[in-house]
């Protein structure tokens, strides 16, 4: 998810017409972020 959010945000930057791209990517990286840090079903477990 951090990885996908990354690209779409180059891909954002890179494609000045695509400024959704931008935002979707920021979007997907604050969450994949998230997710990454909130551990799920209560497991204390990380998975990095």
């Amino acid at each position: 998810m951090i990885a996908l959010g990354l690209v779409l945000i180059i891909l954002g930057l890179i494609i000045s017409s695509a400024h959704v791209l931008f935002t979707i990517g920021v979007i997907v990286l604050l969450v994949g972020l998230v997710l990454n840090f909130v551990p799920l079903g209560g497991s204390r477990r990380r998975v990095w």
